[in-house]
């Protein structure tokens, strides 16, 4: 096919086989047929298989077709540039290293398309395969999978980089692996920690993805994601908690969520002392009754819980199905204490001190 491109080339520009000027036409030849090969893919990409695409029920075969379409468009160009070079004097003293550094290009090309590739299955795919199944312990593993698939693809794609394209045996790199393994592992104990932590909440399972979660630091949140080395939760200020999964893996976790989501919260009021006890016991069951997040059952609770320094202390326990709405609960509470309590006379004290101040003048010797 060369061949018969290549003479039908010399006829058009009146050039002798073999020649520079032949050589160099081909070069052109092959490079400019790259380009256009390459527009005709982009197009079909862009306009063809994005449309049919988009007329199914699917997001991610949008999204497969969008990754592949760059990757390919610029194989074609690079493909048709290291045969192109081949025409050209340059080709006779650098041929290897630059048929190494276009595929290498290539490699690393793909390595990413295949990451995108990676990330678009795991994302859009899987967790609707996974989410059929009976047990959540395939859906939280969806991320744990995601990165050793990323290893893979990085650490498989260097070696054929090396082996395949430079001709590097990378048999002693295994071979040696045991005495680096041993440095790396002092090395990076920090992320070996993170990984078996990891590991470990996967299977313990003292939260999942969507738990809200109390940290020992006391920092409150819903998990986001269960990843190698770190988890990562969403406060009440939609600000992300990034911790270690060594660290939180060694902590006391409160788990809102698990193995139910309702809660009882319980609040404290103080009332003066002289007040009436059945009618604040009354008023307050009254103010609880009034709010549909409390639940029926369990039934909420007024006990009279302590004598203070200067107040009748009542506590209120009241179940709720969400813990989402204990701030919420609390701000109703609150406000319905502070209506209801002026409105019945009751008093709510506030802290008082008793001053005897004595009079040095009556006391002094006469």
């Amino acid at each position: 096919m060369n061949d018969t491109v290549s003479l039908y080339l010399n006829n058009v520009l009146g050039t002798p086989a073999g020649s520079v000027e032949s050589r160099i036409a081909m070069a052109i030849f092959i490079f400019l047929s790259s380009i256009i090969i390459a527009a005709i893919i982009d197009f079909l990409f862009k306009n063809v298989f994005m449309y049919y695409a988009s007329k199914t029920k699917f997001e991610f075969d949008d999204l497969i077709i969008a990754a592949l379409r760059k990757p390919l468009y610029l194989t074609v160009i690079i493909t048709g540039t290291i045969f192109s070079l081949h025409y050209t004097d340059l080709s006779r003293n650098y041929t290897y290293t630059l048929d190494g550094l276009g595929l290498t290009s290539l490699f690393i090309i793909w390595i990413v398309a295949l990451l995108r590739i990676n990330k678009i299955l795991f994302e859009n795919v899987f967790p609707h395969i996974t989410s059929k199944t009976d047990t959540q312990l395939d859906d939280e593993l969806l991320p744990l999978f995601k990165g050793i698939m990323n290893i893979v693809i990085v650490f498989v794609g260097i070696l054929a980089i090396l082996n395949l394209i430079w001709g590097i045996n990378v048999t002693p790199l295994f071979a040696s692996a045991g005495i680096a393994g041993i440095a790396v592992a002092f090395a990076a104990q920090d992320s070996i920690a993170q990984l078996f932590g990891g590991i470990s909440i996967y299977f313990d399972q003292p939260f999942k993805r969507g738990d809200r979660i109390e940290l020992e630091s006391g920092e409150i949140g819903i998990v986001q994601e269960v990843g190698i080395r770190t988890t990562r939760i969403m406060n009440l200020y939609n600000n992300m908690i990034i911790i270690p999964n060594s660290i939180i893996a060694n902590s006391k976790i409160i788990n809102y969520t698990s193995p139910q989501s309702i809660m009882v919260v319980k609040m404290t009021m103080g009332v003066a002392y002289g007040s009436d006890v059945e009618k604040v016991r009354d008023v307050l069951y009254a103010i609880i009754r009034d709010i549909d997040l409390v639940l029926d059952d369990p039934v909420a609770a007024v006990r009279l819980e302590n004598y203070g320094d200067s107040s009748l202390d009542f506590a209120l326990y009241m179940w709720i199905k969400n813990p989402a709405d204990k701030i919420k609960l609390i701000d109703m509470v609150n406000s319905s204490i502070s209506e209801e309590f002026e409105k019945e006379g009751i008093e709510i004290p506030f802290p008082t001190r008793t001053l005897f101040i004595k009079n040095e003048e009556e006391n002094a010797p006469k």
